[in-house]
């Protein structure tokens, strides 16, 4: 035993000695000789088989070359995809058909060809393909392109469908291209099939904006239909009752025998999803929350506000002194899908009249914190906004709202002097600084523009009575309505309706004079003065810049507003030529002149002494008739007594004809 155990090592005593140098061979053992045998074919065997595997493996040709192995990778990539997709094949197809139909050279008849292929190939199919990114792209394509027939039988097979493809991320935009495409019988029926699902998918960040494009392109009645199910539940659950013709909330609780406070409970609920969710840039949402506003109280109302200002805010992004130079090289689609992503959602809500009125309501009845952040998210978007036809309201608001004039100077007024001359002469550009220098003017503003810049939410009004007469949506466009057939003078008594302390004329100096805006104004006015009197929107408001403005506010600037009056007298007292038609001849500038001299003394004296004394003849007929004729209407007796002696025989001969003679004996 103890001879046997001394051929017979344990393992640690083995290792030890290997790591020594010291291992000896193992003994053989007896009766081993065949089983070594065994061993040494069974080796042979296996070395074989590798062998044959190794030769399979070099007849297989690796990939040495950068080129070979992104082929063999692109290789793996479409046998992956093939797997993956149960569509692969068709959308490699359908993507060789895509690239021509949608190139702009193809003619009509091979564009038609390509599309009925796409059509054919994908029929019966049209549900798995809308939901992917290619083929969704693809299937959009062929609805704006193909035929009715073609078009009506995809609405058909998809439209049960239609409810759950609007909440895809891809879908969603064939869904729109269906909804833009349809006829009036497929889209009421579109609309039907929305019924009792207005509500759950107006919070869902896709579904909102198919809800929402839907409401754009819906009749009014159909648009009553959309909101009433957000008015209770009984109106969600029942579709007869969403047929009757209500333009307003509280319309809708009278007629329907509805409960006020029930209506507001469930009203506030649906808000609040949405305003969890944040989907609050859509127009049917603004309408909604306008008319929860007519029935809601002070706290749910504050409530809303307060928690609609920091999503209205939120996306302005401060431009860094470095980003002009990296933009510059961005292509133009990135640059302007990078611009909208910086926009705070409260300058893209200014498309529609009713993202006038929330982004007015949030900015009166806000706290002074509160618009200080508003103002602070327009920087950068100034010249946006106030050449938007609902912007340029939104501006003017500001302007006759927030008391922080050095915030308003910093963020508004400086950004708008930069841009003077564009402004000038644009028709919503100019509308700011026509309400600084003659607010609210019904001459600049209409009915409805001077409506929603009075709007205030009914709960929140400071004023008393100021809520009854704001309560409902119907009430303030009757009263609109009854405006338009008053005298201008009545709707200029509008007021904004505000919580603002200062007082509205130190206001309007801090803002126009102190800030320096009036004197470039009046610079650019002289520097662009023909162009402005030949124009029909510069125009208006050069006179305000010659008369001086309400209560004469440009005083300061008198020796200044006379060098504009010398200017527009020398360019009136031209000789007449080909190239360009005359002040006095042309008819937004004959036209405005009158006004000048009916309302101006100073520039009346100067124009006649530099362009007309000694003229009057050349000027006693056509459109430049009413200019002479205007300074026997001038209520100065100082104008009428320098320029009768002249008129007074054009009169006589019948040459000059005056509106009023009654003028003339004065």
């Amino acid at each position: 035993m103890a001879g046997g155990g001394s051929d017979l090592q344990s393992p640690k005593k083995r290792k030890r000695e290997h790591a020594e140098g010291k291992t000896k061979p193992r003994p053989q053992v007896k009766g081993g000789g065949d089983g070594a045998k065994r061993k040494k074919h069974s080796g042979t065997g296996g070395q074989a088989a590798h062998g044959g595997a190794g030769e399979a493996a070099a007849n297989k040709k690796q990939p040495v070359t950068h080129k070979e192995k992104r082929l063999a990778a692109k290789e793996m990539s479409e046998a992956r995809k093939m797997k993956r997709k149960r569509h692969y094949s068709l959308e490699k197809e359908l993507t060789k058909l895509w690239e021509k139909m949608r190139c702009h050279d193809v003619s009509k008849e091979e564009r038609s060809k390509l599309v009925t292929q796409a059509i054919q190939k994908m029929d019966g199919k049209y549900l798995d393909i809308a939901g992917s990114h290619v083929t969704a792209r693809i299937l959009q394509t062929c609805v704006k392109w193909c035929s009715q027939s073609e078009r009506d039988a995809i609405f058909d097979d998809l439209q049960p469908h239609l409810l759950i493809l609007s909440r895809k991320k891809y879908a969603v935009f064939l869904v729109k291209k269906l909804i833009e495409l349809a006829t009036k019988k497929q889209f009421a029926s579109f609309i039907s099939s929305l019924h009792g699902h207005v509500a759950k998918l107006l919070p869902h960040t896709i579904g909102a904006a198919v809800v929402d494009y839907a409401f754009h392109r819906a009749a009014q009645p159909q648009k009553r239909q959309l909101l009433l199910e957000l008015y209770s539940t009984e109106l969600q659950l029942f579709k007869d009752l969403t047929a009757q013709s209500s333009c307003s909330v509280l319309e809708t609780i009278s007629k329907l025998g509805l409960q006020k406070s029930s209506v507001l409970q469930y009203m506030t609920i649906e808000i609040q999803k949405i305003l969890e969710k944040g989907t609050v840039e859509y127009s049917i949402v603004h309408t909604v929350i306008l008319e929860y506003f007519t029935i809601a109280d002070k706290s749910s109302a504050s409530d809303v506000i307060r928690q609609l200002i920091p999503l209205l805010t939120q996306g302005a992004s401060i431009i860094d002194g470095d980003e002009p130079s990296i933009a510059t090289e961005l292509p133009k689609k990135t640059k302007a899908k990078k611009k909208r992503l910086s926009e705070p959602l409260i300058v893209r809500i200014m498309q529609t009249r009713e993202g006038l009125k929330l982004a007015i309501s949030c900015l009166k009845h806000g706290s002074a914190k509160d618009r200080k952040k508003i103002i602070k998210s327009l920087k950068g978007h100034i010249m946006k906004l106030a050449l938007n036809d609902f912007g340029s309201l939104f501006l003017i608001s500001i302007i006759s709202i927030v008391d922080d004039t050095k915030l308003v100077s910093k963020i508004v007024i400086q950004e708008l002097a930069k841009h003077l001359n564009e402004l000038i002469l644009d028709k919503n550009g100019r509308r700011p600084l026509l309400q600084l220098l003659h607010p609210l003017c019904s001459r600049y503003l209409s009915p409805t523009d001077l409506a929603c810049l009075s709007y205030n939410v009914p709960s929140l009004s400071s004023r008393e009575g100021e809520a009854s007469e704001g309560a409902t949506e119907v009430a303030s466009e009757n009263k609109v309505d009854a405006m338009t057939d008053k005298e201008p003078e009545a709707l200029e008594g509008m007021q904004v309706v505000s919580e603002s302390k200062k007082d509205p004329s130190q206001r309007r100096h801090e803002l126009l004079i102190k800030s320096d805006l009036a004197e470039a104004l009046v610079q650019s006015c002289i520097e662009n003065v023909g162009e402005l009197l030949r124009s029909n929107f510069g125009k208006e408001l050069l006179y305000e810049v010659v008369v001086g403005g309400q209560d004469n506010i440009l005083e300061g600037l008198t020796a200044r507003i006379h060098v504009l009056h010398e200017a527009i007298a020398s360019d009136a007292a031209q000789p007449k030529t080909e190239d360009i038609e005359h002040a006095f001849e042309n008819f937004f500038s004959s036209r405005v002149i009158r006004r000048m001299i009916i309302d101006c003394l100073a520039f009346a004296v100067t124009l006649w002494r530099k362009a007309l004394e000694g003229n009057c003849k050349i000027w006693a007929e056509g459109h430049s008739s009413k200019v002479v004729a205007a300074f026997l209407e001038s209520p100065s007796s100082e104008v009428k007594d320098l320029a009768k002696p002249e008129l007074q025989p054009l009169i006589d001969t019948g040459i000059l004809k005056v509106p009023d003679q009654k003028a003339v004996e004065k």
